[in-house]
């Protein structure tokens, strides 16, 4: 007589077991590598702005206090990116441009922002 050979129940959960233990280990992996890329977004939209205002600066000798004269003239980033939402606050002589979370899968990651004399806050999302 002829066996039927297939796979049993025990090997099924076997490969069930890895397959979920694979998963623990890559979702949580991807969901920080994913963060990292949209926080990417900011801050080059961010460094965009800090290029229009040290161009402005050469030209008229102030910064500009209207990020809407920066995007029209000088092209400064749109006020949303990707999951950031940009803002900036300045004077003739100073600025601080801010990159807000603007979505739930963004919040935890906090705002960032960059000054007139390039500081980075906080430095450590900067680095990565």
């Amino acid at each position: 007589m002829r066996s039927i050979r297939g796979i049993t129940l025990i090997e099924l959960l076997v490969v069930i077991v890895i397959v979920g233990i694979l998963a623990t280990i890559a979702v949580p992996m991807y969901t920080g590598y994913m963060a990292r890329a949209r926080r990417a977004d900011a801050k080059t939209s961010l460094e965009q702005l800090r290029a229009a205002q040290e161009m402005r600066r050469a030209e008229y000798g102030q910064y500009s206090t209207s990020l809407a004269a920066l995007q029209t003239s000088w092209g400064a980033p749109a006020t949303t990116v990707g999951d950031y939402r940009i803002t900036l606050a300045a004077t003739a002589t100073t600025f601080t441009g801010t990159a807000t979370p603007n979505t739930a899968r963004q919040t935890a990651d906090g705002a960032l922002t960059i000054d007139h004399n390039g500081t980075k806050l906080p430095a450590d999302k900067w680095l990565k």
